[in-house]
C-alpha cells in the first residue's frame, strides 16, 4: 500500500513539474533589472530598396513648372468594385469624390528604375536617404535647388498567430521595429509564446526565418529588431493553448460519438416498439 501511495505522489509531482515547465513568461525583457537603467545602441538602421518595391518620388522647387517634368502625373483610381457592381445591377450609384493619386516607380528585377529626364538609375540596395541624395544631385543639373522626397509606398508587414488583432500593417516610416508591429496588432494574447517569435523575410531571392525572444533584452540590439518591407511575424501558441485545443477537440469528438450513439439507440428503440405493437 505504501508503494502505491509513493507511486501516486511521484506521478503527481511529475505532472506538476511538467505543467510548470509549460508556463509562459508574460513580461518582456525579463533579464532587465526592475530598478536599473541603461542604454542600448539603437544603430542607424534604414530599410533598403528591393526589386518590386514601389517608390513614391516627388520633386519640388521654387519654380513648380521646372520641377514638373521630374514628377509622374497623378491619376484617378476610378470607382471601386462596389460601385461598378451597382452600375451592372442598374441600381442608383452614390456620388463619391475620388482624389487623385500619385503614381509610383516600380523597381525592376535588376534593381533599376527609369526616371524622367535623368534616365535609368540603379536603386537596389540603396536606402531612402541615399536615393534622395543621388536624385537631388542629378536633378540639380537641370533645375535650381530641387527638394526631393522618396518613400517606399509598399512597406507592409503581416502579423499573425497569437496576437489580439492579426493584420497586414501599412508602414509610413523608414524605421519600424518588431515591437511597433506587435503594438499595432494589439500586442500578444496571454497564450502567445514570447520566447519564440518567428520572423520570415525574403532576402536575395530566398526566404529566411529567424527566431526572436521577447523575454531577452538581446532583441533590442538584434539585426532583426527593425523590420523590412513584406516581413511576416508569427506568434506561436504556447503549451497551454495547444493543450486546450487538443482537449476541446477531444471533447468535441466525444460529444459527436455520444450523439451518434444516442441517435442510433433512439432509432433502434423506435423499431423495437414498432415491431412489438405489431
Amino acid at each position: 500500500m505504501n508503494r502505491i501511495h509513493l507511486s501516486a505522489v511521484l506521478v503527481c509531482l511529475f505532472a506538476m513539474a511538467s505543467c510548470s515547465s509549460q508556463k509562459t513568461v508574460l513580461p518582456y525583457f525579463t533579464d532587465i533589472p526592475p530598478v536599473a537603467s541603461g542604454t542600448v545602441d539603437a544603430g542607424n538602421y534604414q530599410s533598403h530598396i528591393k526589386p518590386d518595391d514601389q517608390l513614391l518620388i516627388t520633386v519640388n522647387a521654387l519654380d513648380p513648372a521646372a520641377a514638373s517634368p521630374f514628377n509622374l502625373p497623378s491619376y484617378n483610381p476610378g470607382p471601386d468594385a462596389n460601385l461598378l457592381q451597382s452600375a451592372a445591377n442598374a441600381t442608383p450609384i452614390p456620388v463619391v469624390a475620388t482624389s487623385m493619386q500619385l503614381q509610383t516607380f516600380i523597381v525592376d528585377s535588376k534593381g533599376d528604375i527609369n526616371y524622367p529626364v535623368v534616365g535609368t538609375i540603379h536603386v537596389g540596395g540603396m536606402t531612402v536617404e541615399q536615393l534622395q541624395t543621388l536624385l537631388t544631385e542629378r536633378i540639380s543639373e537641370y533645375i535650381e535647388d530641387p527638394i526631393v522626397n522618396v518613400r517606399i509606398a509598399n512597406f507592409e508587414v503581416v502579423v499573425g498567430g497569437e496576437v489580439k488583432q492579426p493584420k497586414k500593417i501599412r508602414v509610413n516610416r523608414n524605421r519600424y521595429s518588431v515591437l511597433d508591429a506587435l503594438g499595432d496588432a494589439g500586442d500578444l494574447t496571454e497564450y502567445g509564446e514570447r520566447s519564440n517569435i518567428l520572423l520570415v523575410r525574403e532576402e536575395n531571392g530566398k526566404r529566411e526565418y529567424h527566431r526572436l525572444n521577447l523575454n531577452s533584452s538581446d532583441l533590442l540590439s538584434s539585426p532583426y529588431f527593425y523590420l523590412q518591407q513584406n516581413d511576416y511575424i508569427y506568434v506561436e501558441p504556447n503549451a497551454v493553448r495547444q493543450a486546450n485545443s487538443k482537449y476541446n477537440q477531444y471533447n468535441s469528438f466525444k460529444i459527436s460519438v455520444i450523439s451518434t450513439i444516442v441517435s442510433a439507440s433512439s432509432v433502434l428503440a423506435s423499431l423495437i416498439i414498432a415491431l412489438a405493437i405489431k
